[in-house]
């Protein structure tokens, strides 16, 4: 049984609130749960200390079973100390895709021969 940590949303309309839960991975989002080791409050301020609570113990016990924490779990459990994430940098997403750099390259090309072109015909006058 693959195990997650993930959250579960709780709260009514446009006040969410979360549940940190551990839950079989193919169960629904706010379905059957094994057990709640924390919640989530996005609707605090980010310096408040009830924003993110943690049951260190519970989630330490269930990553020693195999449960696997959802990034977003994953981040709180970085900041709370409890886990190492790996920082992620995307840094080839804003470049340019492959035809959009031939078309960039051939426009390159075409201004040097112009270039070169207005260049030999001054230099011939």
């Amino acid at each position: 049984m693959p195990l997650k940590i993930r959250l579960a949303r709780g709260g009514s309309k446009k006040r969410p609130y979360y549940q940190i839960i551990v839950a079989d991975a193919r169960s629904p989002r706010d379905g059957r749960f094994l057990e709640k080791v924390g919640s989530w409050n996005p609707m605090l301020p980010k310096d408040s200390e009830k924003r993110v609570e943690l049951n260190a113990d519970l989630i330490k016990s269930w990553i020693a079973k195999g449960a696997q924490p959802t990034d977003r779990v994953l981040r709180f459990m970085a900041e709370a100390g409890l886990a190492e994430r790996a920082t992620r940098s995307n840094l080839d997403k804003g470049k340019p895709g492959k035809k959009a750099q031939e078309r960039a390259a051939e426009k390159a090309q075409k201004a040097e021969d112009a270039a070169a072109a207005a260049a030999e015909a001054s230099a011939a006058e």
